[in-house]
């Protein structure tokens, strides 16, 4: 299995550990995402910019929580819930734009954490490109099924506490001494 990643923090809203991030998301697409070959961009931005993206790319207007670009070739036939329940695939292309904004917004409207709600974001944005689809009712109770499923197995691998990056605590010292 190849796999590329690249993680991009784009955002000040909330200091992000991207060491714990990069694990968690291994986790997901070695356990859960198995694929050949996987080409995969994480970006983590503000509202601002997400705003600009889902207006440029999907033509909305303002921010939203998660927005997902698939760069493979498949013919709409093929991008159903049967290809997103293979055990693995010929390959993971695309990119994800978390917004941590939303994250911070929504976790206070459901009472959960925003590390918790920003992995279900990602865990959202890799069953788009695993094939899972939200456009209708029934589509979307599947992937809210499956997002719910994965969500409860990372918390029990992962203290989604950890995503959550503290300030350091030792003294910034000048760099040139006055003396």
């Amino acid at each position: 299995m190849k796999t590329e990643l690249g993680l991009r923090n784009r955002q000040r809203v909330r200091a992000v550990d991207l060491r714990v991030l990069r694990r968690l998301l291994r986790y997901l697409l070695e356990h859960h995402f198995r694929h050949e070959h996987i080409e995969l961009g994480l970006h983590l931005v503000a509202k601002a910019e997400m705003a600009e993206i889902n207006a440029r790319f999907l033509r909305h207007d303002g921010s939203t929580d998660v927005i997902t670009f698939d760069y493979m070739d498949k013919a709409p036939a093929e991008a159903t819930p049967a290809l997103a329940q293979r055990e693995a695939g010929p390959g993971l292309h695309g990119e994800i734009f978390i917004c941590l904004d939303d994250a911070v917004t929504q976790a206070r409207q459901f009472r959960t954490t925003w590390p918790e709600e920003m992995t279900r974001y990602l865990i959202h944005g890799l069953l788009h490109l695993h094939g899972y689809d939200d456009q209708s009712p029934a589509a979307r109770r599947v992937m809210k099924r499956a997002e719910n499923r994965l969500l409860r197995l990372v918390k029990a691998q992962f203290p989604l506490r950890r995503l959550a990056r503290r300030p350091s605590r030792r003294k910034l010292r000048p760099r040139n001494p006055p003396w």
